[in-house]
């Protein structure tokens, strides 16, 4: 049985498509958060794909992916801890109520 590229281009547009959803429609930032991580992990699945398919000898589509998952790791990081200071000025973690903040 012969797996084509379809079979795994149709699960990262899945995800990506999720993501984008979920992003746009989401207002707790931890919710947006993670629909962020799924659009990354998408993107990352494709450079791998792409990497394998086109070029099987070389590496640099693994190597996309390893920055790419550091990249969103730091990401991650950073935005907990400002979801975090948020939620100790305002007791809410809501993207409305955090833009009132700054009037």
């Amino acid at each position: 049985m012969d797996i084509t590229i379809l079979c795994y281009l149709i699960p990262a547009l899945v995800m990506f498509c999720c993501g984008v959803y979920g992003f746009l429609t989401r207002r707790n930032m931890i919710a947006m958060l993670i629909s962020l991580e799924l659009m990354l992990n998408a993107v990352d699945l494709n450079f791998v794909l792409f990497n394998r398919y086109l070029y099987p000898a070389s590496n640099e589509g693994w190597f996309f992916t390893l920055f790419g998952i550091a990249i969103a790791a730091a990401e991650t990081a950073l935005a907990i801890a400002i979801i975090v200071n948020l939620f100790h000025v305002s007791k809410n973690i809501d993207v409305r109520d955090v833009a009132h903040m700054k009037h």
